[in-house]
């Protein structure tokens, strides 16, 4: 089973480097590439949205976000786009650290946000 997990986990590593490709490829429009850095950024981010320590939970947002965006990424771009970007995979060195930082800019703005609301509507509600 751990193998099986491992091969999965080297499986969306791959993917990840498909979607660059796609990302970077010409005849993708803006808005389709905006996900498509969602997606990177979210993968590269060493901060997740669930944090790895919580139980099960931790691990499952990456097991189940990431495939779920490389689905709907998959349903937006012409096939042919994907397969042009698959065979071009193992040219691919490196995809730039930035995308990273981006991800968990993007991670810990949502968390400010949730923060803010949660202050104004649950612990406001004990301030007053």
């Amino acid at each position: 089973m751990l193998e099986k997990l491992k091969q999965q986990v080297r499986h969306l590593k791959k993917e990840v480097y498909v979607i660059y490709l796609v990302y970077s490829h010409s005849s993708v429009s803006w808005h389709k590439k905006l996900f498509l850095l969602l997606i990177i950024a979210y993968a590269l981010s060493p901060i997740d949205l669930i944090p790895d320590f919580i139980p099960v939970v931790g691990l499952l947002d990456d097991l189940v976000l990431i495939p779920l965006g490389v689905m709907l990424a998959m349903k937006m771009i012409p096939s042919n786009i994907w397969d042009e970007c698959r065979l071009k995979v193992d040219e691919v060195i490196d995809i730039d650290k930035r995308y990273g930082l981006y991800g968990a800019g993007i991670i810990i703005v949502f968390w400010l946000i949730l923060a803010a609301w949660a202050y104004r509507n649950i612990l406001g509600i004990f301030v007053e």
